[in-house]
């Protein structure tokens, strides 16, 4: 993690490990890994990039904005919209949100997460 500016070329970060709860897990075997970049000092600010596998899942959100650099997905907002997301498109999940992810393809994207 780094404590000034930088740049990081997405695409190419190394990721590390970050097993999901099997509670999580709908179908298939989705595996994801990511990098936190950047947390700010009372950690309620979190950034980095986070990659998914072919699968379904379920989540709590935090309050988050993300853009996708690969791969695409559906999320389905319990009670609320359900949308497609692929390159370069950016979404808004709010905080306490339930979604439901059908990734069609390794999904990976850069984050901003407000705790």
């Amino acid at each position: 993690m780094t404590t000034h500016s930088f740049a990081l070329h997405i695409p190419d970060a190394d990721l590390e490990p970050d097993p999901l709860d099997p509670a999580q897990i709908v179908s298939g075997t989705p595996e994801v890994t990511g990098k936190v970049v950047w947390e700010s000092a009372d950690g309620r600010q979190v950034r980095g990039i986070w990659q998914i596998t072919p699968g379904v899942v379920t989540d709590t959100e935090a309050d988050e904005l993300f853009v996708v650099v690969s791969g695409s997905a559906t999320i389905a907002v319990e009670g609320g919209e359900t949308f497609r997301v692929g390159p370069g498109d950016m979404a808004v999940l709010r905080a306490g949100d339930r979604t439901t992810w059908t990734v069609h393809e390794t999904l990976r994207k850069a984050y901003a997460i407000s705790l």
